[in-house]
């Protein structure tokens, strides 16, 4: 058969979905999960020749046997991906030779799903080669997650961004090129790695300036009574959490609020400017629409892959979304939600404006939810799901809160607003996990865990998430605080910042809402 029309039925492979296959299907699929394990077995009368297949993906690899007629193992090949130019190796194990039909099919799908490949095929040479291609090509096993893709294709525009931010105002336009060739070179981990450390350097930094605007060093100013800690402007308040437990002062186990320079937060966010050269800051938003309310703008100028502003908030792991406040109905009175890759929820309404003190936050507040009830409140599929899905009662809350910098200019990344019809977005989300391990930063982070200090990992099977155990930093062993930062797409200078809410096509969208790209949003809630 002409290679074009192989080549073309498989490039369809990272695109398709469940359709129904060319010729009649003997046998439907039979489909086991085993935990990273799926193992699909079907047959296929295809012009009067019987194929069997079988697919056995893996986490990182997958098996595919053809038959034709007969039970036969036939010809073994394996392939892979090789570096650093990405290209495909494919090696016989048992007969055939590198011109068999086994191997280039090997080669194509080790190409489009770019996991290691291993292949049997029993396939005569006058049995229907290009049926059998296209049968694969629709099965689901060979179609990528589309919300993996979109995941990549962020990760990239972000090592991009981040990678040339990190050269400096000296950067000339080779540095670029240079960039591009690194990121075309790179595998998506390696690019994660290295925005990782592209943000944590900024942040480094950042902290560093305000550490030194805000120390008090040897200038002489009354410390707080010892048993009491404070901020330097009072008695820290009481929470509605202390209030609720009977908890009268605060105890001995309670970190004690350095004291700082008295500075408002306006002052704080002057100065960060003067040595930043930038600062983000709030007031009534442009857009023309009723509901646009507050926005954040960036005050003086911010080269591309700069962070603007961090999310604050409280950060739910999938173990502990029934505590997210509302739940189920958690977006009911809560437009200040936003969602991780990786299933982490930030809430940012208890941070809300921020404060003029660095003070012990325990991140407390009561929502007013007012969910509507006002359709199908009598049926009984909704009273179960009232029942099941009951909030759980915030009985391990975790530690009694953390000493964070409240001033914080930069702890406005849930100010932004969409942006409306016929304006790009400006910033995007980048994941960032801060190492806990850094003391001196952790007052600058806005961000606390719900629940124990120790991080659960969960793995998701259709809609349901489940608790595999505990886990730390995935390339170490120090625990990470999962939280995002706005990062610049374009040098922005005096203007509003305009975040891409990219919300799911599967719920009504309010009616300010226009999609950038609603390819983006479905492939991200796909």
């Amino acid at each position: 058969m002409a290679s074009e029309e192989l080549d073309r039925n498989f490039s369809e492979l990272h695109v398709t979905r469940d359709s129904d296959c060319n010729g009649k299907s003997k046998i439907l699929e039979n489909q086991a999960v085993d935990g990273d394990v799926q193992i699909t077995c079907f047959t296929e009368d295809l012009h009067d020749v019987t194929l069997h297949f079988q697919i056995i993906k893996l986490a990182k690899q997958i098996f595919v046997w053809i038959g034709c007629n007969t039970a036969k193992f036939g010809h073994l090949y394996a392939a892979a991906i090789t570096r650093p130019n990405d290209q495909a190796a494919v090696t016989p194990i048992l007969g055939g030779t590198s011109d068999n039909t086994g191997s280039g099919i090997a080669r194509r799908l080790v190409l489009k799903t770019g996991l290691n490949i291993i292949v049997a095929c029993n396939i005569p040479k006058d049995s229907p080669m290009l049926e059998a291609v296209k049968v694969l090509a629709k099965n689901p096993m060979f179609a990528r997650d589309p919300r993996h893709l979109q995941f990549e294709a962020d990760i990239n525009r972000l090592f991009l961004y981040t990678s040339y931010n990190r050269l400096g105002k000296n950067a000339e336009e080779n540095d670029a090129d240079e960039i591009i060739e690194m990121a075309n070179k790179a595998s998506v981990k390696d690019q994660q790695k290295q925005v990782q450390e592209n943000i944590h350097f900024q942040i480094k930094s950042m902290c560093k300036i305000m550490d030194e605007i805000l120390r008090v060093d040897n200038k002489i100013i009354p410390d707080p009574p010892s048993s009491i800690p404070c901020s330097q402007n009072g008695p820290r308040r009481r929470s509605g959490l202390s209030f609720a437990i009977g908890k009268g002062t605060p105890s001995a186990s309670e970190p004690v609020v350095p004291t700082t320079q008295p500075l408002t937060r306006l002052e704080l966010s002057q100065c960060l400017m003067d040595r930043l050269g930038y600062a983000p800051g709030i007031k009534p938003s442009q857009i023309p629409h009723e509901e646009a309310g507050q926005g954040l703008f960036l005050n003086g100028e911010a080269d591309v892959g700069a962070i603007i502003a961090f999310y604050p908030g409280m950060i739910y792991s999938p173990a502990y979304y029934r505590c997210i406040p509302g739940y189920p109905r958690v977006d009911a009175s809560n437009s200040y939600l936003i969602t991780r890759y990786d299933g982490n929820v930030i809430n940012a309404q208890p941070w809300g404006p921020g404060g003029e003190t660095r003070e012990l936050w325990d991140g407390f507040y009561h929502p007013q939810c007012n969910p509507d009830t006002s359709e199908e409140t009598g049926r009984g599929s909704d009273r179960m799901w009232r029942m099941l899905s009951k909030p759980l009662e915030a009985s391990n809350r975790g530690a009694i809160g953390e000493v964070l910098e409240r001033r914080n200019p930069l702890a406005f990344g849930h100010v932004a607003n969409h942006p409306p019809k016929g304006i790009a977005p400006n910033v995007m989300v980048c994941p960032y996990d801060f190492p806990l391990t850094e003391k001196d930063m952790r007052v600058y982070i806005p961000n606390l865990i719900y629940g124990d200090e120790e991080s659960m990992t969960m793995r998701r099977f259709g809609t349901f998430w489940f608790r595999l155990g505990s886990s730390m930093d995935p390339d170490g062993d120090s625990p990470v605080l999962k939280t995002l930062v706005l990062v610049a797409t374009r040098a922005l200078c005096n203007e509003e910042v305009f975040l891409n809410y990219r919300l799911s096509n599967q719920k009504r969208r309010p009616a300010w809402y226009t999609p950038v790209d609603e390819e983006e949003d479905k492939r991200r809630w796909s």
